[in-house]
C-alpha cells in the first residue's frame, strides 16, 4: 500500500497496477480471473510480481536472513508449441525463458546498496508443493516471477491459531519483521519502476542460422514508441548464470557481433532514452 500511495504520485511512461487477489488457498481463483481478464481484452503486460510469504526473516529453527530475498523464475514455457519447445531444448535456451530474463532484470535493478538486499534466482517454477499467483499469469503466457523469504516457519502458514506442545502456530503480528517488509518493498520499487520507464523488450528476436559462420546476425522488429533510444546485445559464457558482457548496437533492428553464436549465449534488449534498459530477449534460430 505504501508503494501504490508513493507512485500514484509520479508518471511512470507505463502503467503499474497493484492488485489483491482472492482465492489463491482455493484454486488461485483471483489471480486466474485477472490472468485471464487482461488476456481476453489484449492487455499488454510486461511482467507481473507475486509477493506471496514475504513477512519474515527467521526460518522454524531460528535462523535469520534478514538480507535475502527469493525470486521464482520458471525455465522452459508450458505454454510453448512442441516444435518451439524442441528448438529451445536443440540450443539450449532452457534458462533463458522470459520469466528467466525478468528475474535477471530484477537482480540487476533491485540488487544494491539501496534496498541491501541479495536476491537468488531459483530455477524453480515455485517451491515443491506448493503454488502462487503467479501460476495463471504464466498459463496465459504473460511473463511473471514469485518472491519470497528465505526461510518458511510452515508453523506460520495455513494454521489455525494455537499452541500445540509448546509450538505456537499461526500467522500473527508477532512475527512479522517489518525492517524485512520494507526492503522487500523496496525490491519491488525498484523493479516495478524500472520495468514500467523501460521500453518494451525487442520482439520477435532472431539469429541467423542459415549460414556458417564465426560470427553472430541478430534481427528484431524495432520497437515503435518514441522511449527506445536503440538496442543492446548481451551475451554470457554457457555456463553462467547472469549477463556478463554488453554490446552497444545504435538504433537498428539488425546487427552483427563479432562473436560465434555457438559458444556464448546472447539476448537483445532496447535502451530508453531516460537510460532504462528492458528485460533482454533470447534469440531464436531464423
Amino acid at each position: 500500500m505504501e508503494l501504490a500511495r508513493i507512485m500514484a504520485t509520479r508518471r511512470p511512461a507505463a502503467t503499474i497496477v497493484f492488485a489483491a487477489v482472492a482465492g489463491e488457498e482455493q484454486g488461485l481463483f483471483g489471480s486466474n480471473f485477472l490472468a485471464q481478464t487482461y488476456k481476453n481484452a489484449s492487455v499488454n503486460v510486461q511482467g507481473m510480481f507475486t509477493n506471496d510469504i514475504v513477512g519474515s526473516s527467521t526460518a522454524d529453527d531460528g535462523t535469520k536472513d534478514p538480507y535475502t530475498l527469493r525470486i521464482f523464475a520458471q525455465g522452459s514455457p508450458t505454454t510453448e508449441s512442441a516444435p518451439r519447445a524442441r528448438t529451445r531444448a536443440q540450443i539450449g535456451g532452457e534458462n533463458d525463458s522470459a520469466a528467466r530474463e525478468l528475474a535477471r532484470f530484477v537482480v540487476g535493478v533491485a540488487e544494491n546498496q539501496y534496498t541491501q538486499m541479495n536476491i537468488p534466482v531459483i530455477y524453480r517454477l515455485d517451491r515443491f508443493l506448493r503454488g502462487g499467483d503467479h501460476r495463471p499469469f504464466l498459463e496465459a503466457g504473460y511473463t511473471a516471477c514469485r518472491f519470497t523469504e528465505p526461510n518458511e516457519d510452515y508453523a506460520h502458514q495455513h494454521q489455525d491459531v494455537r499452541v500445540e506442545k509448546g509450538t505456537q502456530y499461526g500467522d500473527l503480528i508477532e512475527f512479522v519483521d517489518f525492517d524485512y517488509i520494507a526492503r522487500v518493498a523496496k525490491v519491488n520499487a525498484a523493479a516495478l519502476w524500472s520495468l514500467a520507464n523501460a521500453p518494451r523488450s525487442p520482439q520477435n528476436v532472431t539469429v541467423n542460422t542459415t549460414l556458417l559462420s564465426n560470427d553472430s546476425q541478430f534481427t528484431w522488429l524495432a520497437n515503435t514508441d518514441s522511449l527506445t533510444a536503440g538496442y543492446e546485445a548481451l551475451w554470457r559464457p554457457t555456463g553462467a548464470p547472469f549477463w556478463t558482457h554488453v554490446v552497444p548496437l545504435g538504433n537498428v533492428n539488425t546487427a552483427t557481433v563479432d562473436l560465434s553464436k555457438d559458444n556464448v549465449i546472447f539476448g537483445i534488449r532496447a535502451m530508453g532514452k531516460n537510460g532504462y534498459a528492458s528485460p533482454a530477449t533470447f534469440p531464436f534460430p531464423s
